[in-house]
C-alpha cells in the first residue's frame, strides 16, 4: 500500500511548489497548467513567470467570494427597496437603481467564475466563454461608470442651474439609461468582432483585454476605450461636482451675509452641518472611490499598449481586478445608503438588521438639502 504524503500544497500546481521547496523549479511558469485550447490566446509575455502560489489563489478565491456577497446583498437591496418603496420612486432615482443592477449583475455573473477558477488555478471554461466573460465583464463596469457619471450631471442640472433647468422626467431617464447601456454595449462588442480581443490575464483565471498586444489595431481600441470609458466619464464628473460645491458654496456665503445683516449668528439652527461641507465631501468621497477603483486598470492596460508590458506582472493584474470589482461593494453605500429615505426604509423593511438606521432618516440628503436651500425643487421633480 502506498504511503500518504503531507503537503502544504493541493492543486494543479501543488507539484511545481512541492519541487521549489526542495530548490527546484525546473523553469516552470505560470502558463504551464493552462489547458491545451486556451494557449494560442496567452501572451508570451506570462511564460516569463513563476506560477502563483496555491495558498494566494485560494486567498484569492475567498477575497472575490466575499466581495461578491457583500455586492450582491447591498445592491439587491438598493434594487427591491427603490423599486417598492413608493416614494423613492422618482426619475432621478431610476439612475441608481440603473446602477445597482449593472454592479449586481457584474458581481454575480464574473465572481463565480473566477472563484471557480481560482480554486483549479487556471482557466477551466474554454476560449469561448473567455470572450464572453471579457465582454461581459468590461460591459458591466462600463455600464456602472456612465451611470455614475448621469448621476452626475442629474445633480448638476437640479443644483446649479436651479429653478431654469429641465426637470427629470421617467422619460428622460430611460432615455439616459438606453444610452448609457447603448454606448457601453458599442464599446465592449468590438473585440468580439476582431477590433482587439478579450484573453487570460496574467492569473490566468480572468480574461479581460488584450493590452499586451502592442499592433495598432489593439493600441487604438484599448487607447479610445479608455477615453469613452474613463477618461470622458471622470472629466464630467469632476465637472459636475466642482461646480455644484461652488454653486453651494455661493448660496453659503448668501446666507452667511444675509445673517450678518440682520444682525444674528446664522441662519442656521446650531446643530445642523453646512451643506457646502456635506456636499464637498460626498463629492470628494465619490470622485475619490471612482479613481481608485479604475484606474489601476486603466495604468497596467496603458503600460501594456505602449510597450512596458514587461513591468506588468500577475499580481499587478490580480490587485487591479479586485480594485475594480470593489467598486461595485461601495457604490450602494455611496449612492444607496447615503440617501436618508433608503435608510428609512431598509429600517421599516428589515428592523431586526437596520433598526439603528432609522436615526436621523428624517434628515436631507446632500442632495436635497441643496434643493431645498438653493432651487427649491420639488422631491417628485428631481
Amino acid at each position: 500500500m502506498r504511503e500518504k504524503r503531507m503537503t502544504l500544497f493541493y492543486g494543479p500546481s501543488a507539484s511545481i511548489y512541492e519541487g521549489a521547496l526542495l530548490g527546484r523549479f525546473n523553469n516552470h511558469s505560470v502558463v504551464d497548467i493552462v489547458l491545451d485550447d486556451m494557449l494560442y490566446l496567452v501572451d508570451p509575455h506570462w511564460y516569463r513567470f513563476e506560477p502563483l502560489h496555491p495558498v494566494h489563489l485560494k486567498l484569492l478565491a475567498i477575497m472575490l467570494a466575499t466581495l461578491g456577497t457583500m455586492s450582491v446583498t447591498g445592491n439587491g437591496m438598493v434594487i427591491y427597496i427603490f423599486s417598492t418603496t413608493k416614494s423613492l420612486r422618482t426619475p432621478s432615482n431610476l439612475l441608481v437603481v440603473n446602477l445597482a443592477v449593472s454592479d449586481f449583475l457584474m458581481m454575480f455573473c464574473m465572481v463565480p467564475p473566477m472563484v471557480f477558477n481560482s480554486c483549479f488555478e487556471t482557466w477551466v471554461f474554454g476560449p469561448a466563454f473567455c470572450e464572453v466573460y471579457g465582454m461581459f465583464g468590461s460591459l458591466f463596469g462600463c455600464t456602472s461608470i456612465w451611470t455614475m457619471t448621469m448621476i452626475s450631471l442629474d445633480r448638476y442640472n437640479v443644483i446649479v442651474k436651479g429653478l431654469s433647468a429641465k426637470p427629470m422626467t421617467t422619460k428622460k431617464a430611460i432615455w439616459w439609461i438606453i444610452f448609457v447601456w447603448g454606448i457601453s454595449l458599442k464599446w465592449t462588442i468590438f473585440p468580439v468582432f476582431g477590433w482587439s480581443r478579450y484573453v487570460p490575464e496574467g492569473s490566468m483565471t480572468t480574461c479581460g483585454g488584450d493590452y499586451l498586444n502592442i499592433s495598432w489595431i489593439s493600441r487604438s481600441y484599448v487607447i479610445l476605450y479608455a477615453v469613452m470609458c474613463y477618461f470622458v466619464p471622470l472629466a464630467i464628473i469632476v465637472y459636475s461636482y466642482y461646480y455644484i460645491v461652488k454653486a453651494v458654496a455661493a448660496h453659503e456665503r448668501n446666507m452667511r451675509e444675509q445673517a450678518k445683516k440682520m444682525n444674528i449668528a446664522s441662519l442656521r439652527s446650531a446643530d445642523q452641518q453646512s451643506s457646502e461641507n456635506k456636499l464637498a465631501m460626498v463629492a470628494l468621497m465619490t470622485i475619490s472611490l471612482w479613481f481608485m477603483a479604475w484606474t489601476p486598470y486603466l495604468v497596467i492596460n496603458f503600460v501594456g499598449v505602449f510597450g512596458f508590458g514587461q513591468n506588468i506582472t500577475p499580481l499587478s493584474t490580480v490587485f487591479a481586478t479586485l480594485f475594480a470589482k470593489a467598486n461595485a461593494v461601495y457604490n450602494p453605500i455611496v449612492y444607496g445608503i447615503s440617501h436618508p429615505k433608503y435608510r428609512a426604509a431598509l429600517a421599516k423593511r428589515f428592523p431586526r438588521f437596520f433598526k439603528s438606521m432609522a436615526t436621523g432618516s428624517t434628515e436631507t440628503s446632500e442632495v436635497e438639502s441643496v434643493q431645498s436651500v438653493v432651487t427649491s425643487v420639488p422631491d417628485n421633480q428631481a
